[in-house]
């Protein structure tokens, strides 16, 4: 049985409709409500809501709090999935790259350019492609997101094309 800490931290593919007011909120995680829609056979996953906020409010605390999330989860799992929002991916990234220079296990980063809960989202499949990433990778900081697994340091969002790609050390 294969053990993954899923850390969420809200993002576009956490956010949901508030009727009141008519805008996408992060309101609370609703990654059980993805999970639920997936089969998984041998596989634990363990949940730890940590943040709630789209990553254009995400400060240096935020950042930290992920990395040291990240640290301890390798301690009791076979890796780390981290939901977080599009936006500013990349830097929480570099981060967990620069501090985490010899994960014991995968630590992936994904999310969505579309929520879950909108037509043509793509939440659901880069939620199910991080989870069988984390469990086929080696040891190292990745954003998988639309079928692929980048390695970072080195990948940025395209957001003309609406992905993540890597890009040159340099």
């Amino acid at each position: 049985m294969r053990h993954i800490t899923l850390i969420t931290t809200g993002g576009t593919i956490e956010k949901t409709y508030d009727e009141q007011t008519g805008e996408l909120v992060n309101r609370g995680s609703i990654v059980r409500r993805m999970l639920g829609r997936l089969r998984l056979e041998n596989v634990h996953i363990t949940t730890m809501e940590l943040l709630n906020k789209d990553s254009l409010y995400m400060t240096d605390d935020d950042r930290a709090t992920i990395v040291q999330a990240a640290r301890a989860a390798q301690d009791v799992s076979d890796a780390v999935v981290i939901l977080h929002g599009t936006d500013t991916l990349t830097l929480t990234g570099d981060l967990l790259a620069a501090q985490i220079t010899t994960p014991r296990v995968p630590i992936v980063l994904t999310g969505a350019m579309r929520p879950f809960e909108m037509k043509r989202s793509d939440a659901l499949q880069n939620l199910t492609e991080s989870i069988f990433a984390a469990g086929t990778l080696s040891p190292a900081v990745y954003c998988v997101a639309h079928g692929r697994a980048l390695k970072f340091p080195g990948v940025k969002k395209d957001r003309a094309n609406g992905t993540f790609v890597a890009v040159a050390a340099g």
